[in-house]
């Protein structure tokens, strides 16, 4: 807040206006944040903005204030841990003591704000209860407040869970109360926990991040200088989802509307998890000290809405670096990759390579599970069997397993959830066909082919820094090619060709085939709006594009999992930041920018066919 607004909140500040916001029933602590400088000053700065009358600001706000008030109540905590057991009851929660140690030791004197991958409803029953039963202080939680219903959200809030309203645009007073809830945590040195990406992913990657709550945060942590403050990233992941919440995810990422959560969803929801299905593994990536970070981001020249962002995408690759491979997402990878029934010997061979390569990379498979172990495939390819997403056909000399019907959706999901580690390894294989295709090509070919990828799909994925993107690359090139890590060595057509050629690992037309298509869709549907000027109503061409790739899907022209809502809402952003949508642009310069994305769509899709074909012709399952 500026000298300037600080004079202009107490000039328009009423004289008595604290006595008519706080009330008797109000907690301890609730009355003293209405009545702090920077609530009052907050509010009368908004009423200035809004033209209304500061008491009816401060008195709207203070509601809010009051509808997020919550605490730990002792006896309803216990009655909530023995909840969360009994909803979790179908899994193992699997959590490493060491480093919950470390954040013990941590939690001594610093503020945890635990920022968590949200792939499921179980995630707030399954991670702020092992935190408490790890020694941690119990944690504050920002949820949707669409759980805030009875009897749901009058335990959740005597349980530190504070309800959040997600859309807010119209409520300036809303956020203003919100802001003011979350800055009184973080400068008390409270432990806060909630989603970054603001709601669960409905395609098992992890989703862009949300910036307000963050903004809130570091706001609060430069307000006081706080270096005590620590982001956390965790990750939550699991063998298998339960079945009736990612049939309905899939249904949502198809473009139906998301029923409404209240207490006869969740007693149904709670009757769907009696079934066994495997592990759920917690892991925290390295803590980020926010005020350290935030003062060298803005010795780099960043301003504000930059600093957030690139906070929140350095949370999001830490929390990626930290996600492990299970064993589910690998034999979804074998599944996806051959699009057949395979038999026991074809899932262990093709699950193989795979194995090798997160060997070669040192990156973790869940559960210390191996990979290459026949017993551990076999396991896994029952476990999904019995939850239906694969079938099973045991009438012939030998048993195969195939993806059931209508499941191909829910196989991505899984496979999704490992697609960060493979994405490098894919744009790598780009950047080598690239050198093989180009006359004359060197290394700066496919370097640039790899950038060109990188900008494309920056929405999607969270990729390091140039420099580091980079040195991943290379790394992988070092892998492909058998030799010895260099940037400066040199990879000509021949090389390339080789390394392609004798590579046991091809997985481009997995990873990046399916964003491909979708961002394909989009630009179709762009270029058919022609010149139909300024105010597209992006809802309903998001509409058009679900039509528009089921009828893709049909003729088999991009994948089925691409027809998806969620990915086509990306690929939205990603033409938006283009100029693709409204722009001062004319007319006929937005048809060709247009055009020029189908084109290089089209270019791409032609590499990752090429890519496709030669991994047929060179891996014998």
């Amino acid at each position: 807040m500026t000298v300037l607004q600080d004079r202009l909140a107490r000039l328009l500040r009423p004289t008595g206006a604290t006595a008519t916001i706080s009330r008797s029933a109000d907690s301890a602590e609730v009355a003293e944040l209405l009545t702090s400088h920077e609530f009052l000053n907050a509010t009368a700065i908004l009423a200035s903005q809004l033209g209304r009358d500061v008491k009816d600001v401060q008195a709207e706000a203070a509601l809010y204030v009051r509808e997020m008030a919550v605490s730990h109540v002792p006896a309803v905590v216990r009655v909530w841990h023995a909840l969360s057991a009994w909803m979790v009851r179908g899994f193992q929660v699997v959590i490493d003591d060491d480093e919950l140690a470390n954040l013990r030791a941590l939690d001594r004197d610093h503020a945890l704000i635990f920022l968590i991958s949200h792939r499921s409803y179980l995630d707030q029953f399954s991670f702020p209860p092992r935190l408490v039963q790890g020694g941690i202080t119990p944690t504050f939680g920002l949820a949707g407040a669409n759980l805030n219903f009875f009897p749901l959200g009058t335990f959740a809030r005597r349980n530190g869970f504070i309800p959040v309203r997600r859309a807010t645009g119209d409520i300036p007073a809303y956020r203003v109360a919100l802001r003011a809830v979350v800055g009184r945590m973080v400068s008390t040195g409270r432990n806060l926990v909630w989603s970054i990406e603001g709601g669960r992913t409905r395609t098992g990657k992890l989703r862009p991040p949300r910036y307000g709550l963050l903004k809130y945060v570091t706001d609060a942590v430069e307000s006081v200088q706080s270096e005590k403050t620590l982001a956390v990233p965790v990750s939550i992941l699991f063998d298998q989802l339960p079945l009736h919440e990612v049939k309905l995810m899939v249904e949502e990422s198809r473009g139906l509307p998301k029923r409404p959560e209240n207490a006869r969803w969740l007693f149904s929801y709670a009757r769907g998890l009696r079934h066994r299905l495997g592990r759920i593994y917690i892991n925290f990536g390295a803590p980020v000290p926010l005020y350290e970070r935030m003062v060298a981001l803005r010795d780099e020249g960043l301003n504000d809405r930059q600093v957030v962002e690139r906070l929140a995408l350095d949370i999001c690759h830490r929390l990626n670096q930290t996600t492990p491979v299970t064993a589910t997402a690998a034999v979804c990878v074998a599944m996806l990759g051959e699009d057949r029934a395979l038999t026991l010997d074809e899932v262990c061979a093709t699950v193989a390579p795979l194995a090798r390569y997160l060997k070669a990379r040192g990156w973790p498979v869940a559960g210390g599970a191996d990979l290459t172990d026949r017993a551990t495939v076999s396991q896994t390819l029952h476990d999904l069997v019995g939850s239906g997403v694969l079938t099973c056909y045991s009438e012939g000399p030998t048993t195969v397993w195939g993806i059931g019907d209508d499941q191909h959706l829910i196989v991505a999901v899984y496979r999704n959830s490992a697609i960060h580690v493979l994405v490098m390894r894919a744009i790598a294989e780009i950047a080598l066909l690239a050198i093989v295709q180009t006359p004359g090509a060197t290394k700066r070919t496919g370097w640039e082919k790899a950038l060109a990828v990188r900008e494309l799909l920056k929405f999607d994925f969270f990729f390091a820094g140039r420099d580091e993107f980079a040195d991943e690359l290379w790394r992988e090139f070092a892998i492909m090619t058998g030799r010895d890590q260099d940037p400066n060595a040199p990879v000509d057509v021949e090389e390339a060709t080789r390394s392609l050629g004798e590579s046991e690992l091809m997985v481009a037309h997995l990873v990046l085939r399916p964003f491909v298509d979708a961002y394909r869709v989009v630009a179709a549907e762009l270029v058919n709006l022609g010149c139909s000027g300024p105010g597209i109503d992006e809802q309903e061409l998001l509409t058009r594009c679900l039509r528009l790739g089921r009828q893709w899907s049909l003729q088999h022209r991009i994948t089925e999992e691409s027809v998806s809502g969620e990915m086509f809402a990306t690929a939205l952003k990603m033409a938006r930041h283009r100029g693709l949508l409204d722009s001062d642009a004319s007319a006929a310069e937005i048809a060709d920018r247009r055009a020029a994305l189908e084109t290089e769509l089209d270019g791409l899709q032609r590499s990752i066919d090429e890519l496709a074909r030669m991994r047929r012709n060179s891996v014998q399952v």
